[in-house]
């Protein structure tokens, strides 16, 4: 998969960082020699903001870079951080903060992910999707949800059916998450059966989290673990609720996220077993 924009922000970024590091110089200290806020650089270091080709030659002035191959390899990056990705046709309708994460997801090679209330969007249907996505956004009309849906749809196939290899996803949800009832039995009985299916694909790993496990690693709520391909691109951590979306790309927050999947799998009911209990509760729709 050739790297998209989302990523080369990221190395861009982590690249300035390392070389504000070295002179010894704090965010607000540089940021004030741009003549931007500081919160500014920081989305620009962290790969959430793209830099124009002029702040980024007076960045590499002030950290020292003169060898002239090494300042066209970022000025490089930073162009290709300003393409748009396919997700930006969507722009109307994108939550704020959105659109890092489907970049990120967009680039990302294997996916760990719990959820505690609803199927994970890779895994939705059409008709489950639309009903969430009401719910979510009630200010919305409908052409918004639903373009909001196509959104969804997209992502799937980009991800999971016009990708080769699909992306790899290890889905762990809540006993809950099958047993609420989304926009009523008929949607929700043909979610069940979308889940069985897509469990018994090679790219997908689905487990269930019973509710007889008790207390678990997850009651803190949902969260993502998205990996890249290269080494030097590093994991990123995502918790997703009310007040949007939180990325988490501390080495410590993404290592205490990653210990708290691995003993949600250990807890959860084994692939297996968990198609037989989501099978179970299709049947038990009315």
């Amino acid at each position: 998969m050739p790297d998209g924009p989302t990523v080369r922000r990221r190395r861009l970024g982590a690249e300035l960082r390392r070389l504000r590091s070295g002179h010894a110089l704090k965010l607000d200290e540089v940021a004030g020699q741009l003549g931007l806020v500081a919160s500014t650089l920081s989305r620009i270091e962290s790969g959430k903001a793209p830099i124009r080709t002029s702040y980024l030659n007076d960045l590499l002035n002030l950290y020292e870079v003169t060898d002239p191959g090494a300042r066209q390899l970022l000025v490089d990056m930073a162009r290709e951080g300003h393409r748009k990705g396919w997700w930006s046709d969507y722009d109307d309708v994108l939550p704020s903060g959105f659109d890092i994460y489907v970049g990120l997801e967009a680039e990302a090679v294997a996916i760990r992910s719990y959820e505690s209330n609803l199927v994970h969007g890779l895994l939705q249907t059409k008709e489950y999707a639309a009903a969430v996505l009401r719910e979510l956004h009630p200010r919305d009309n409908e052409e918004q949800v639903q373009r909001l849906v196509e959104l969804r749809m997209q992502r799937q196939r980009q991800r999971l059916l016009d990708t080769e290899p699909p992306i790899e996803l290890w889905l762990i949800l809540d006993e809950s998450v099958i047993r609420r009832t989304v926009g009523g039995p008929a949607i929700m009985r043909q979610q069940l059966n979308h889940l069985v299916e897509s469990g018994r694909s090679p790219n997908v790993t689905l487990q269930v989290l019973a509710f007889e496990c008790g207390a678990h690693a997850g009651m803190d709520g949902a969260f993502s673990i998205l990996e890249f391909n290269e080494r030097s691109d590093p994991d990123v951590a995502v918790a997703d609720g009310v007040g949007g979306v939180a990325y988490l790309e501390k080495d410590r927050e993404v290592r205490i996220c990653t210990e708290a999947f691995d003993r949600l799998r250990a807890a959860a009911l084994s692939p297996a077993a968990s198609i037989q209990l989501i099978q179970r509760a299709s049947g038990d729709l009315q």
